[in-house]
């Protein structure tokens, strides 16, 4: 690793690391959240934090296909990126939280997670001196499952990017970085490609729909997704459309992580009964070969890769 890459990584470890230090004052709701996100106080065993999972050098997802919860258990899902989550409608990759502050409770409960019931979390937090204090100083009360709710998505509503190539080229601050090739995939992207009938909207994510892409077949993948949520039928195998921003750092892909690269998603999307060829409720709109040239598959790849913010530019 060049030297400039490494302390870039470093400098950007240090802004969201957290170490509760004995004579620390916690301002904001914002600074308790982000405390909260880093401390492993909300894990049975006090191994995991919130940032385990969503880690910061990979756009708050994890680089891994299913992240380790308490115990080393493997999770069911691909760890979501925590980042651009602002006005969702819908959380997880099956939709069953409607609020950010519904999702942000979710891991800390979740028995392959940090398993740890929040009436614990609450115990240990009015336990806790400074913790204690730092819900009074921001929230003027003790604290509690709400509040507990509240900090956590008030750190995480920090967490929006909108300086990538791309943005600058559209809002025509610097048509510099936003190259011929990515140009070309922009163009594929809303057309030939059809990325933009699921991928539309100012983070890339439909308006939270849930779309069965061809990742189910009731063997090897088993998954139901929505339907689990719903009881019904159209959602069988159908789960949320992730936003694409600083998509290039989120490795690996589908919510099952079994796409390791960019490469790997574009080849599936064009040919996916290559892959996956007994899918169940696949939606109609991959029903046919996209039929993508290798030099429009790597245009596409560069269009995707100009989505990431100007933060993560000098980490590799």
């Amino acid at each position: 690793m060049k030297k400039s890459c490494f302390l870039a990584l470093c400098s950007l470890m240090l802004l969201f690391s957290c170490n509760l230090g004995p004579e620390e004052i916690i301002l904001s709701e914002v600074e308790l959240g982000k405390k909260l996100f880093f401390d492993s106080i909300l894990s049975r065993d006090y191994s995991i934090t919130c940032a385990s999972c969503h880690k910061p050098e990979f756009a708050f997802a994890d680089n891994v296909a299913l992240s380790l919860g308490v115990n080393n258990q493997a999770g069911t899902r691909n760890t979501p990126s925590a980042m651009n989550q602002i006005d969702r409608n819908f959380y997880f990759w099956d939709g069953r939280a409607e609020s950010l502050e519904e999702q942000a409770l979710g891991p800390i409960e979740n028995p392959k997670e940090m398993d740890l019931p929040l009436s614990i979390a609450i115990r240990r937090l009015k336990e806790h001196a400074i913790y204690r204090q730092a819900f009074y100083d921001v929230y003027g009360k003790a604290p509690s499952r709400e509040l507990l709710a509240a900090a956590l998505a008030a750190f995480e509503r920090t967490l929006e990017t909108d300086q990538s190539a791309f943005d600058k080229y559209m809002q025509e601050t610097d048509t510099t970085q936003f190259t011929a090739s990515a140009k070309r995939g922009l163009n594929l992207f809303n057309n030939k490609a059809k990325c933009f009938d699921c991928h539309f909207g100012v983070d890339f994510t439909g308006n939270d729909q849930f779309k069965n892409i061809g990742l189910y077949n009731g063997k090897n993948l088993n998954d139901e997704g929505r339907y689990a949520i719903t009881g019904n039928k159209k959602d069988l195998g159908a789960f949320k459309i992730p936003g694409l921003r600083n998509i290039a750092q989120t490795a690996p892909y589908m919510h099952n992580g079994m796409h390791k690269t960019l490469r790997e998603v574009i080849d599936y999307y064009d040919q996916p009964d290559k892959f996956i060829p007994d899918a169940i409720n696949r939606d109609t709109l991959l029903s046919k070969p996209l039929g993508l040239t290798e030099t429009e598959k790597k245009d596409l790849e560069n269009f995707l890769l100009s989505l990431s913010d100007e933060r993560f530019q000098s980490i590799p």
